[in-house]
């Protein structure tokens, strides 16, 4: 059974960007897997403090605080979903938050080691960006995201919403919440 983690950054739970996901997780519940979702928006935590202790004395982000128990099944699972909307041209603040923490996923020789991730194998990981700006080449944070978590070892999906707003919002654009249910089947088998 494929375990799915969900990490929402979006400060609205009915987004564009969680509406996506939920089809996903929806999806993939249907299929077998067992699913997870973290909120950001309603959890207390720090960014990273830049200490280094996870290159050092500890093998995870050493802070203990909600994003603790999200960390550690993000590590722990087959499927990592990311799901945000762009906000003034990258990530919300709450998913970046989570997005520095995970810098304790890689080794300490992390620059020199061809095999720079402490995770396991074989983990997808399915990035949901949505944005109100209709201009597809505005805002393309993707290939960032993409080049970064493939040094974690992540095969990376993408799933971008633009010209989304909260009048219009995922409604407008049902084709979205296809690919969603698509991708999952494809990640899920």
């Amino acid at each position: 059974m494929k375990k799915i983690v969900c990490i929402l950054g979006s400060p609205r739970k009915n987004g564009s960007s969680s509406a996506i996901a939920e089809r996903f997780l929806d999806t993939a519940k249907q299929l077998g897997a067992e699913t997870r979702s973290f909120y950001l928006n309603e959890m207390t935590y720090k960014g990273c403090q830049g200490c280094m202790a996870c290159k050092g004395s500890s093998e995870e982000c050493v802070l203990r605080d909600d994003l603790t128990d999200a960390l550690r099944a993000a590590r722990d699972c087959d499927v990592l979903v990311m799901a945000s909307p762009i906000y003034f041209a990258d990530v919300t603040a709450q998913m970046k938050g989570f997005v520095d923490r995970t810098y304790s996923f890689l080794k300490p020789t992390y620059l020199t080691d061809p095999d720079p991730s402490r995770l396991a194998p074989g983990k997808t990981c399915v990035f949901i960006f949505t944005q109100g700006s209709p201009d597809p080449a505005m805002f393309d944070i993707f290939p960032t995201f993409d080049r970064f978590y493939s040094w974690f070892g992540f095969k990376n999906h993408l799933i971008r919403g633009v010209g989304l707003n909260a009048k219009q919002g995922i409604a407008e654009q049902p084709e979205l919440l296809e690919r969603a249910e698509r991708l999952a089947r494809e990640v899920v088998g």
